[in-house]
């Protein structure tokens, strides 16, 4: 490798779309330029033994995170790892797996922020953050379909699980520099091809300038649309993607951000934005933006070219002042 990988973090907890998003990232760039890593693989215990102890993966004492850090550090630096793998149909622990990072590094799970060693070697960190009451229907979904469990069994891990989550999972959040949310309207929810798509960006990392795509949303009323918001007491940009946008709709806007993507080969709209709603595979538009965007961010990081739209970081920065003074005088 002439040059470092770029290495992309996503995090969430259990359920929350990390290996959808990952999928789709994978299938843009192309399988043979992304290497995927999984955090759960480095679990200590397999499932029997984690019952027996009373501990859930959510734990950080349940992962052998030192190891995990030096792994990250060598991807870091495009040098190979021998990974631990875990099998989380049968619950089991397998054979190591011999590691070699290429271009991309797709690194996903559910601890790989949680501390200043690991969050120091990502290029673009990534929170998924569904409502609660949605991440446990795909949780429900998912463990009873595809895991071997009851329904009885899935909430009742979901209920030991609580106390790790809100202590170790959900803080991840506050160390993302993309926050990104998928949610049904006001009527609930009806599918997961109609969810709203909402990413929170902020100024840790340069984001591209949107005016062209929100400029392409506008002449078709697609309703994407860009604020600046405050989070966490932070002034924030926001980026909704509306989940009724029509198949021509996004196809418009796809194109916008393809146009701005040098060196890929475009796909077709059906070939990426893909979920699984039970076990049927879908189609979401609002996922396919989402995933393109983020492809966005990562060509960026890694070739810098000049020819791909950047908000001027003074621009930015000075809009980011007027943004923080005028919500300071209405509070």
């Amino acid at each position: 490798m002439t040059r470092r990988p770029i290495i992309l973090g996503i995090v969430g907890d259990s359920a929350a779309g990390k290996s959808t998003l990952t999928n789709g990232l994978v299938k843009l760039l192309g399988e043979e330029r992304v290497t995927h890593v999984c955090v759960d693989d480095y679990h200590k215990y397999d499932r029997i033994e984690r019952r027996a102890l009373n501990i859930t993966p959510l734990h950080p004492d349940c992962n052998y995170l030192d190891i995990f850090e030096l792994h990250l550090e060598r991807l870091h630096y495009g040098q190979p790892i021998l990974k631990p793998v875990y099998c989380h149909e049968t619950g089991t622990l397998g054979r190591p797996e011999y590691v070699k990072p290429k271009e991309f590094v797709i690194v996903e799970g559910l601890l790989g922020f949680h501390t200043a060693t690991m969050r120091q070697f990502y290029d673009v960190k990534v929170y998924l953050d569904p409502p609660e009451d949605l991440r446990r229907q795909w949780k429900i979904k998912r463990d009873t379909t595809k895991r071997g469990y009851t329904v009885e069994q899935v909430l009742a891990d979901l209920e030991r699980r609580e106390p790790d989550a809100a202590a170790f999972i959900r803080p991840q959040r506050n160390h993302a520099d993309i926050v990104v949310r998928f949610y049904p309207d006001q009527g609930g929810y009806v599918d997961g091809a109609h969810l709203n798509a909402r990413l929170t960006l902020r100024p840790t990392v340069p984001h591209p300038d949107f005016s062209y795509l929100i400029q392409s949303g506008s002449e078709n009323g697609s309703g994407v649309r860009l604020s600046l918001e405050r989070d966490a007491n932070r002034p924030v940009d926001v980026l909704e993607i509306d989940g009724n946008v029509s198949a021509d709709q996004a196809e418009k806007l796809e194109a916008a951000i393809w146009a701005h993507l040098p060196g890929l080969r475009p796909l077709r709209p059906g070939e990426f934005g893909a979920f699984q709603e039970s076990t049927e595979t879908r189609h979401s538009n609002p996922l396919a933006l989402t995933q393109l965007l983020l492809v966005y961010h990562l060509l960026r990081q890694y070739s810098n070219l000049t020819n791909l739209p950047m908000a001027s970081p003074v621009a930015a920065l000075s809009r980011l002042r007027a943004g923080s003074a005028s919500t300071e005088q209405q509070e």
